[in-house]
């Protein structure tokens, strides 16, 4: 168990050497393992995240399981990274919490979250997952994927409030919405009393590479005030653009 378990972790170290991809026959050679080996090291570590595989050029990659571990230990040591100077600048302006989060899959990763000054906060924690398709940094990464189609006819549209879109044909055009105006909203769908408005930080092809969003619980903001928020997103955004890693 413990000779699987130290393959297991060599594997790991050497996709991290390979930050676009690396192909079964060249891993399995650089870890001196039988490629059938290989194969089954990765087949678990996909199971849990650790790695991911693209189906068309038949990579592997490291998953997104490791930076949400990797941000819970970041969260606790108040290691601040490139994007954190950002989020706290909007929120100085907003007087509002700001979320930064990530796709993987069919849900996002929250990966800062920073607090505003007022007693009640709305908060994703770190490492921390959620639905895309009734929040707004969700709905975001929904309508700015390399995917989105796929995206639109594939989630689970789950009736997490009272007013969470749940058909297809609603939901497609919500996100058409989305992609118009360049932002998206969340008017109490993902929890009752609860209001956010999101953007995409869009890397150079027009695809999201994460998202960002002002939220508020709703008895103390309208969407109106919400939305006027959104130059003041679309700014940070655009600076996070600049500086996170693709």
């Amino acid at each position: 168990m413990a000779d699987m378990v130290g393959k297991a972790l060599r594997v790991l170290s050497l996709l991290g050497e390979y930050p676009d991809g690396v192909g079964l026959s060249e891993l399995a050679r650089r870890a001196g393992y039988p490629v059938s080996t290989t194969h089954r090291l990765l087949s678990s570590l996909q199971e849990q995240g650790f790695a991911r595989s693209d189906p068309a050029s038949k990579r592997y990659a490291l998953g997104l399981r490791l930076f949400e571990l990797g941000q819970r230990v970041s969260h606790a040591r108040g290691f601040a990274g490139v994007a954190l100077p950002v989020l706290r600048a909007l929120t100085d302006q907003t007087g509002e919490p700001t979320l930064m989060a990530v796709l993987d899959g069919h849900e996002q990763v929250y990966v800062h979250s920073v607090r505003g000054p007022r007693q009640i906060q709305i908060r994703g924690e770190p490492g921390q997952r959620g639905p895309l398709h009734c929040t707004s940094m969700g709905k975001c990464l929904v309508a700015f994927a390399p995917d989105r189609a796929a995206l639109v006819e594939s989630l689970e549209l789950t009736a997490l409030s009272p007013r969470t879109i749940t058909t297809r044909a609603e939901f497609a055009r919500e996100i058409a919405s989305v992609r118009a105006r360049g932002y998206a909203v969340a008017d109490e769908e993902h929890e009752p009393g609860i209001r956010a408005v999101g953007v995409p930080v869009l890397a150079p092809d027009g695809t999201a590479i994460a998202a960002v969003s002002t939220a508020a619980p709703a008895y103390r903001v309208t969407m109106a005030e919400l939305e006027a928020f959104v130059p003041a997103l679309r700014a940070a955004a655009r600076e996070l653009a600049a500086s996170l890693p693709r």
